[in-house]
């Protein structure tokens, strides 16, 4: 997808329509300050960058400069709303490709650049910020962790764009010592190795999954569902912030006995 129509710019734009982008930020990371249900949200969004300055960044990527301004942008709203009464709702689009790999970014600490993001990302949600997450393309490796993952509420489009893992199909085809294809295979009898939402749902990790007649080209009607979840999400985690609402899939049955026999033997 070229950069003028990714995903994640353009559901930024369609949801904070004709906005000013917040200004001083690099090009790859743009905020909009829009309304929802009647409130003032802020939408956060990674987009494509053909003149990044670190070229590994260029396609949508989460890199150095992504990174550290996302956590920049994520700490200031904090520190805006400090005296507020009511925080207000942090939307962060999701659309990213992958971390950016680089020899220049691991010597430069993007470990650290994504830390950063996380990091501020979940402060805002500890501060009483509805932290909302849509994924409205590829979330993808440690960009999903540095932009989206520590979000109250997770949202995805049921599409067959949208794809959840932990890195490529190439790389952890390489890793498992598989072709592409045998990995496909695997992945189609576990769901944690599956690369589709629908799999991915089943892991309970998303409070919605909504179907979009064309994520590239939404109509009226698919804006209104989005921003009906969007409201609904935000106004859930205001009454539960707690991320508990992960753990209730069949497939997270271990994972919730495991912190059971934690708690008691603590």
């Amino acid at each position: 997808m070229s950069e003028s129509v990714s995903r994640g710019a353009l559901w930024l734009e369609k949801l904070a329509p004709n906005a000013t982008r917040m200004a001083g930020l690099c090009p790859s990371v743009q905020v909009a300050d829009g309304e929802l249900n009647g409130e003032t949200a802020r939408f956060i969004a990674v987009v494509p960058d053909a003149g990044n300055h670190y070229p590994r960044a260029a396609n949508g990527e989460v890199g150095l400069l992504e990174g550290w301004t996302l956590a920049k942008v994520v700490n200031e709203t904090i520190d805006t709303d400090a005296n507020s009464a009511v925080k207000r709702p942090i939307i962060a689009v999701i659309d990213v490709p992958s971390q950016a790999y680089g020899r220049r970014e691991e010597a430069f600490g993007i470990h650290q650049a994504l830390a950063g993001a996380a990091g501020a990302y979940a402060k805002a949600r500890l501060a009483g910020h509805p932290v909302i997450g849509l994924i409205v393309g590829k979330a993808m490796s440690g960009a999903f962790l540095a932009h989206g993952y520590q979000a109250n509420r997770l949202i995805a489009f049921n599409d067959s764009g949208v794809l959840v893992h932990a890195m490529g199909k190439e790389s952890a085809a390489r890793i498992t010592l598989r072709t592409v294809e045998a990995l496909e295979k695997l992945a189609a009898t576990i769901p944690p190795m599956a690369y589709d939402v629908a799999n991915y749902a089943t892991l309970g990790l998303l409070s919605d999954l909504l179907d979009i007649s064309n994520p590239d080209t939404p109509s009226t009607d698919d804006l209104s569902l989005v921003n009906r979840t969007l409201a609904d999400a935000v106004r859930d985690a205001r009454q539960d912030p707690s991320l508990k609402n992960r753990l209730g899939a069949e497939n997270r049955r271990s994972s919730a006995l495991v912190r059971e026999r934690l708690r008691a033997s603590w």
